[in-house]
């Protein structure tokens, strides 16, 4: 079935890096590592509604958590046989003839393309966008690099080529920029009629077509470490980076989420519930998105449609540091323990979550997060706890509603136990909120990337053959004498948050 030997995978988030070493004859994780470990990386935000990382520290750590896993392992890496990658989708790199970054990198939840991708939407038409593209450019990797072509000329004219993050970290081991097919879909830059790149999108931006990357396929081998990067990271030289995906696109496939009708979630600094379908849907209003799923093939289409939260778990850490004292922040487990005193559907307190920049299930409005029905003489910090995680389950649940429109009927939703789902609290609601079973699994994004690399370095002789080892941990049913009672609270939670968006169109913010 497979070679022996040890597969390592890489996921670069927003919050941390993490690494892990996976078996590959037993599928299981023999270490993992985090980087940084105490505290969550920075997001920078120059100006309301930016977001912004560079590029090198998501590098800086790979390299600590790389070392940390080796030291743990107990495992001689000159084992490993295939490296994968994982990432935070959406984010620009743009790199020198060098390929050196040239300026931070603008990432998924930066809102400062939003406008440009509307002007193009308008420009070239609804229909050719939603039939060739299956989306607006909205404010995607495509549009980001438009707007540093507009507002930043001196670095544009310096690009020797673009990428995603995951993309620059491949960049950093194998010494050459690349991309792939899924990752140009997560841009907006991929034609769906065509099965190539959108150059009709390239065209109306204005783009040199040669800073696009080369592409190489989502399993196989795109490049080989070199002899720096080995250096730096123990590795051997030579070893095949063998994968690459978006974290949402890659959370589907580490819970073996790859055929038409399977659905997975995750709860991190963002909410996703991503479906597999083998039909080429779309949102008319571009509320949800349809990517390549990893899997695609000429033969076999899987595409995978997302709708994305931005507001989940950051503000789950915003209450976080709201309520910490001193140096030492309060444990989340605590946080989870105090919510859960408060009733169900909080007393009539409900927050909208969206305080993360432009969010997509609103059309790219930028509501930011509010909190209603406050009552000073009833409402207690647990309310507010608790309120805060049922209005990020309320809006993930509102985006599910526009997924059941194209054709995917939740049965079981799937994740891995991280994150927010890690909380007994949270599953309870979710389940409840959405009327589905939720089943946690053993595994998380890096462990994805690790399979992933198998999959691409020929070591294992299907995907299925790449999951053993994937085990349930627990499966949570709604609560059956709950449900009519959430589906009240979810219905003001609508009608509270449709006002809200009027109220934004009136001002024309």
């Amino acid at each position: 079935m497979h070679n022996d030997g040890y597969l390592l995978g890489y996921d670069i988030g927003s919050s941390s890096v993490k690494a892990v070493l996976l078996d590959s004859a037993t599928g299981k994780q023999i270490a993992s590592a985090t980087s940084p470990d105490t505290h969550e990386l920075e997001i920078v935000a120059q100006q309301a509604g930016w977001a912004e990382q560079h590029p090198d520290t998501w590098w800086t750590h790979i390299q600590a958590a790389t070392n940390h896993l080796r030291s743990v392992s107990g495992v001689n890496f000159h084992d490993v046989k295939a490296i994968g990658i994982s990432y935070q989708m959406h984010g620009l790199v743009v790199l020198d003839k060098d390929y050196n970054p040239l300026m931070p990198s603008i990432i998924w939840c930066d809102s400062r393309a939003v406008e440009i991708g509307r002007k193009a939407y308008q420009n070239l038409g609804h229909e050719l966008c939603m039939t060739r593209l299956l989306n607006s450019p909205g404010n995607f990797t495509a549009s980001k690099l438009k707007w540093v072509q507009e507002n930043r000329p001196d670095v544009y004219k310096r690009i020797s080529c673009f990428m995603l993050p995951g993309d620059y970290i491949a960049c950093k081991l194998t010494g050459t920029p690349s991309t792939t097919a899924s990752g140009l879909s997560e841009g907006i830059l991929w034609d769906f009629s065509t099965m190539q790149r959108a150059d009709f999108l390239l065209d109306h931006y204005n783009i040199d077509k040669s800073i696009v990357p080369k592409i190489v396929p989502t399993f196989g081998t795109q490049g080989t470490v070199t002899a720096a990067a080995a250096s730096l990271l123990g590795l051997k030289e030579g070893i095949p980076v063998s994968y690459r995906a978006g974290d949402q696109p890659n959370n589907a496939f580490s819970l073996n989420v790859n055929n038409p009708g399977e659905i997975a979630a995750t709860a991190g600094t963002s909410g996703v519930v991503y479906g597999v379908s083998d039909r080429t849907s779309y949102d008319p209003e571009g509320r949800v998105n349809t990517f390549l799923h990893v899997n695609n093939t000429a033969e076999a289409a899987r595409l995978g449609i997302l709708l994305c939260v931005n507001g989940t778990g950051i503000l789950n850490r915003w209450l976080r540091t709201l309520i910490s004292t001193g140096s030492t922040p309060f444990p989340y487990g605590a946080m989870d323990d105090e919510a859960a005193t408060a009733p169900a559907c909080c007393d009539g307190l409900r927050i909208l979550p969206y305080g993360n920049g432009a969010e997509r299930t609103l059309g790219n409005r930028t509501l930011n997060a509010s909190v209603h029905g406050l009552d000073l003489t009833r409402h207690t910090r647990a309310h507010l706890l608790r309120a805060a995680q049922e209005g990020i389950i309320f809006a993930l649940n509102q985006g599910i509603d526009i997924m059941n429109t194209l054709g995917l009927e939740k049965r079981v939703i799937r994740a891995g136990y991280a994150n927010m789902f890690k909380s007994e609290l949270f599953c309870g609601i979710f389940s409840t909120v959405t009327d589905c079973a939720v089943e946690l699994y053993n595994t998380d994004g890096a462990q994805g990337a690790a399979r992933g690399a198998g999959v691409g370095a020929g070591m294992y002789r299907s995907i299925n053959d790449a999951f053993t080892g994937l085990s349930v941990i627990k499966r949570i049913e709604p609560i059956k004498t709950e449900t009519a009672r959430y589906a009240d609270a979810y219905a003001q939670w609508k009608s509270l948050c449709k006002h809200q968006i009027e109220q934004i169109d009136k001002q024309g913010r």
